[in-house]
């Protein structure tokens, strides 16, 4: 079988930054003056800077809407709206990242398609888009990687390297896209606000083959944590899709992490591997993940970089810290990529730098 490679990593934010005016939106739909300054102090420990929109902010901080979308009123858009609006706005996202990609007429190339997604869905979707924007070809086969949650850029790229295994001539293009903020739901639970402070939109596209070239794609590892199915949910309601993010998620992992290193790491130590590109979910889980694993000072920087300058973006957010990973590479380092989902569940890329 062949060795397979990512060859490149285009990633793109839409251009409404909008952190500072949803952490006074949120602030203001708190409960009581303690709740608002829990929110405050979450907020700043957060490790989150700034969060990119499609929804842009139609009014100063502290007004009384947010980007338009949503109303401390709680006139908030149904599922249907959502849904339209994703639909309006997943494309251009996706041109976005596309470009960053730069396939241009290699385009013609690719031979199987493969999109990420778990927070809108519309037939026909993104593949078709891309065929038709982009001159990806119209037999290329297509593959949805959907509802997985954080962990579907890992469960994407492993639809490419088995593809390619079987197919050495083929050429994958994955491309995961999440547009979080659509989901805002009208509360004023001190645990939601917090768990919507994190999520924000991206989009990252990728190229997988067996040119030798990028990121060593070695091979994967998956994980279903028992007694964990309720940490995080994601279910489709009447007003968006509606998440539960349990603040056990952090502990769980720390302890479990241990356990399971030897099997995602195979014959590798911790401290054989040079790069961790762990999906940033938040600064707890950063924080464990490096308790659990016992890693040295500074080893998930990209990834804390990541989170800082553009919050949670579901499937997209660990593409961000590889593309970071790719293109500041040394030849001969070893990886391992790590991102997290409902269940609770985890899954693991091993890879090496070329």
């Amino acid at each position: 079988m062949p060795d397979v490679f990512i060859n490149r990593i285009g990633t793109a934010v839409p251009r409404h930054e909008v952190h500072g005016a949803f952490r006074a939106f949120a602030a203001a739909r708190t409960a009581t003056p303690r709740d608002r300054a829990t929110f405050a102090r979450m907020a700043e420990r957060a490790g989150i800077g700034r969060r990119w929109s499609v929804l842009e902010a139609s009014e100063p901080e502290g007004s009384g809407t947010a980007c338009g979308f949503y109303r401390q009123d709680g006139t908030f858009p149904t599922t249907r709206a959502r849904m339209a609006r994703y639909e309006a706005e997943a494309p251009r996202l996706a041109d976005a990242a596309m470009e960053r990609l730069g396939l241009g007429a290699e385009a013609g190339r690719i031979t199987h398609l493969v999109i990420a997604t778990c927070t809108g869905f519309v037939a026909p979707g993104l593949d078709r888009h891309l065929m038709e924007r982009h001159g990806v070809p119209r037999h290329a086969e297509r593959t949805l990687v959907g509802f997985m949650g954080c962990q579907a850029a890992i469960n994407a790229l492993k639809v490419a390297w088995h593809t390619v295994r079987s197919e050495p001539g083929a050429r994958v293009l994955v491309l995961c896209l999440e547009l979080c903020t659509l989901h805002l739901q009208a509360t004023s639970a001190l645990d939601q606000l917090l768990c919507f402070l994190l999520f924000a939109d991206g989009a990252a596209a990728a190229v997988v083959s067996a040119e030798p070239t990028g990121l060593h794609v070695e091979g994967f590892r998956s994980a279903v944590l028992p007694d964990s199915g309720g940490m995080i949910t994601w279910r489709i309601g009447d007003d968006g899709f509606d998440m539960t993010l349990s603040g056990m998620v952090p502990f769980t992992l720390a302890h479990a992490l241990p356990e399971w290193q030897a099997e995602m790491l195979g014959t590798r130590s911790v401290a054989e591997v040079d790069l961790w590109a762990v999906h940033p979910g938040g600064r707890t889980i950063l924080d464990s993940v490096e308790h659990g694993l016992a890693l040295p000072q500074g080893a998930l920087a990209e990834s804390r970089a990541v989170l800082r300058d553009h919050g949670n973006m579901s499937s997209a957010t660990v593409m961000f810290v590889l593309r970071a990973m790719l293109e500041q590479r040394r030849p001969g380092r070893s990886g391992c990529a790590l991102a997290f989902g409902p269940g609770l569940s985890a899954e693991a890329m091993r890879f090496a730098t070329v």
